[in-house]
């Protein structure tokens, strides 16, 4: 059985005891998150499909920690006039554990 949802403006599809790195949210450590933007739902009677959205299904996962990604370098040149810019960014994540698939 598996799933599809929509977080962070991405789309995912998951299964139980799947671990997902997406974009942060604004919850702790250790609680529970509830995902009701679920946009398919595989069952042992076949796909069911939303239209958008799949109405009362919902996926439960548990977050397990918080950090930031690589770090990438943005740098911005420009030839024989001396402009050079160096930019670096590390994109913060959330990293959880999918729990339950609630169809």
């Amino acid at each position: 059985m598996y799933a599809i949802i929509e977080t962070g403006g991405k789309q995912y599809k998951v299964q139980e005891g799947d671990v997902l790195y997406i974009e942060k949210l604004n919850v702790g450590e250790g609680d529970a998150v509830t995902f009701d933007k679920v946009l398919a739902v595989s069952k042992e009677s076949g796909l069911v499909l939303g239209a958008p959205l799949v109405s009362g299904a919902a996926v439960s996962a548990k977050v397990e920690k918080h950090g930031k990604g690589e770090k990438i370098i943005v740098y911005k040149y420009k030839a024989k006039k001396n402009y050079r810019r160096k930019h670096g960014h590390r994109q913060p994540y959330t990293k959880v554990v999918i729990e339950k698939i609630n169809a």
